[in-house]
């Protein structure tokens, strides 16, 4: 089984019913060629001062990760709020609202969505590859489930081809239980060309593959989740009050300053159970008492 192609002329419906037979899909030319560069002009230079990591699973000693993206390039946003991502993340994670009562008044609710994690992914020659797995595991979320957890985007920087370690994916495994274990002869090679996107839902295995290539592959990873679960990359800590000030209210919102409509995620503000986005527009923050 092979990885569908789609073009950015397709739509989020077009899109999100491919993720929901497959699980994974890639989308041909997702970014903009101005949004491609400046992705590039920004990232690759820490990149190029970052170390490889210290444990074989995550990091591996010869692949670099750069986190805290909104905190890093303005093109993130860009990139979080394509349609063609966005959107379809709404259709595949919001497509099945939560029924519940207050008294005797039943209410259906749509979970929101959040950005759980962030990451510019750099594999460099001599990398083995990366232990197959679901990305939905951080939450030790069951399978099968009617209910996607998270929905997962790597844009490609610089080309991925089978050589240079491209994601190895596992189209189908998205309908699989959890005792039946991922295989590496299942798996297919996810290549792009850079500027190209490989979206898929966090119940589909897969991995990043070996480099036996002579340069390193490129590539920025931004997930969406549903926003009741915790973020796995502390957007609070990672990103400056001043940059998240400075960022699009859609942007705040999904990087986990809103409150949703059962009011999970208020905050206290002058006896009212406020948004965190009404802290947002206070200049000062010792009024609030954030600051001592």
């Amino acid at each position: 089984m092979s990885i569908r192609k789609l073009p950015n002329t397709s739509s989020p419906d077009e899109i999100a019913a491919v993720l929901e037979e497959d699980g994974v899909v890639c989308v041909k030319g997702f970014t903009t060629p101005e949004t491609l560069n400046g992705l590039k002009q920004d990232l690759m230079p820490l990149l190029d001062t970052t170390p490889g990591g210290d444990d074989t699973f995550f990091l591996g000693n010869k692949t670099r990760r750069l986190a805290r993206l909104f905190a890093r390039t303005d093109h993130a946003v860009s990139v979080a709020t394509n349609p063609l991502y966005l959107e379809t993340a709404r259709k595949i994670l919001q497509s099945k609202p939560r029924k519940v009562w207050a008294g005797e008044h039943p209410m259906e609710v749509i979970p929101d969505l959040q950005i759980g994690g962030t990451q510019a992914i750099q594999i460099w020659p001599g990398q083995g590859a990366q232990p197959l797995h679901r990305d939905d595991a951080v939450f030790l979320w069951p399978h099968p489930s009617s209910q996607e957890a998270r929905m997962n985007m790597m844009v490609a920087l610089t080309e991925f081809t089978h050589e240079n370690g491209a994601t190895r994916v596992i189209p189908g495994s998205n309908k699989w239980g959890d005792e039946r274990m991922p295989k590496v002869e299942e798996t297919v090679t996810a290549e792009m060309s850079a500027g190209d996107a490989l979206i898929w839902v966090g119940s589909t295995y897969h991995g990043g593959g070996e480099n036996a290539a002579d340069a390193p592959r490129t590539g920025i990873v931004i997930q969406l989740d549903l926003a009741y679960l915790r973020q796995e990359e502390n957007q609070y800590l990672s990103i400056p009050i001043e940059r998240m000030k400075a960022l699009p209210e859609e942007i705040q919102r999904l990087l986990g300053w809103s409150r949703s409509e059962t009011y999970g995620g208020w905050v206290e503000h002058k006896g009212q159970m406020v948004a965190p986005l009404e802290l947002l527009k206070i200049d000062d923050f010792k009024e609030v008492g954030l600051i001592p």
